[in-house]
């Protein structure tokens, strides 16, 4: 089997706890070739964690590293469209963790590059390859009718089950500079995708960007992408948001926010007229709790429940190994930059119906 050469920007707790551990374990498929973070003690100490020599804090530098054949493009948000497209310009497939930008322009930007460089771009929306969710849109696709879907995802803060799971490596040599950077990208990246709004919507336009984008990608993949947004609203400073999709027949409802309870609840359910299909998410942060298929059905007078668990194998894993055959085979992942605008442009919905909600609301 042919090993593949990655590296890797960005190595905070996600990167720490799933990509890391996840890249050693598929070591005949992957090789670590270089690690690259703005901290200066964590990359050493990843590199010494994983035998990684190649160690850089400018993005730019491990992008031109001419033996990598893929990079991770696993960094804060608001630099996901630049190190994509440098990594892109220089010959190199990558993964990009969702959001992979913030606003349409980027994925035009990001388009052209990967065309001009003939590589890949794929998304890191992780739970569209856990098997559970790949039987459950079989099983949709089955339904003679859908009548209703819900789409739901309410979370305790990461924060809190990372503390109880795993160790993190922070370190407090960040320049200031660059963390003041960071928080001007993020209010001018914002202004550009919405305009300017109040900063609870744009507070919850990044919930929409991080979390959300993974549930709004599976609906649109499990049930296909909305005739419009017929209601939505915003509350707790952007903390929690909830709207109402409008489908041909039906109606589904999405709610999302953030609490400080220590659990994890997103699932996706679609109810036909005799059948329902649920996909149920626990944490991504404890790797291999299981992503399971609940389906209720009601077959002449007996009414049935089944759970699946089709495997312990976690959902970033099989993208993983997705994103290998990507690479080493030349096909179009599923989660393209062109896949992902279609995300962006239902955030762009949801914000415009908060607007037309509260207009509502003061007449």
């Amino acid at each position: 089997m042919r090993r593949i050469k990655v590296g890797v920007i960005g190595l905070g707790e996600v990167t720490q706890i799933v990509h890391l551990p996840i890249l050693e374990q598929l070591s005949e498929r992957f090789e670590i070739g270089a690690l690259c973070d703005i901290s200066p003690g964590l990359v050493h100490s990843m590199g010494q964690r994983y035998g990684v020599g190649k160690l850089y804090t400018d993005a730019r530098e491990l992008a031109e590293q001419r033996d990598l054949d893929a990079v991770f493009v696993l960094n804060s948000n608001e630099y996901h469209t630049e190190c994509t497209i440098v990594a892109v310009n220089n010959g190199k497939h990558v993964l990009v963790e969702k959001p992979m930008c913030l606003s349409l322009p980027e994925v035009d930007e990001i388009v052209h590059a990967r065309d001009q460089a003939g590589v890949q771009v794929m998304v890191g929306y992780m739970r569209r390859f856990a098997p559970a969710f790949v039987q459950a849109v079989e099983e949709v696709k089955a339904l003679d009718k859908i009548n209703y879907a819900r789409v739901r995802d309410i979370i305790g803060a990461n924060s809190l089950i990372i503390e109880q799971s795993s160790r993190v490596h922070r370190f407090d040599d960040i320049p200031p500079e660059a963390m003041q950077d960071r928080r001007e990208r993020s209010q001018r990246m914002v202004l550009d995708a919405i305009g300017e709004t109040p900063p609870d919507v744009g507070r919850a336009y990044m919930l929409l960007c991080g979390l959300s984008s993974h549930d709004i990608s599976a609906m649109r993949e499990i049930i296909g992408y909305p005739k419009r947004v017929v209601a939505a609203a915003q509350w707790n400073g952007g903390n929690f948001i909830s709207a109402i999709f409008e489908y041909p027949g039906y109606r589904v409802t999405f709610e999302t926010g953030v609490d400080r309870q220590r659990r994890f609840d997103a699932h996706i359910e679609v109810y036909g007229e005799h059948k329902s299909v649920r996909v149920q998410y626990d944490t991504p942060y404890i790797r291999h709790m299981p992503t399971t298929l609940v389906i209720h059905e009601t077959v002449g007078d007996s009414y049935r429940e089944s759970i699946s668990r089709p495997t312990y194998k976690d959902p970033y894993t099989h993208e993983l190994e997705y994103f290998y055959d990507v690479v080493t085979n030349g096909t179009e992942p599923k989660t393209t930059p062109e896949d992902y605008k279609e995300d962006l442009e239902i955030f762009r919905m949801i914000i415009d119906a908060f607007a037309k909600s509260e207009s509502d609301q003061a007449t």
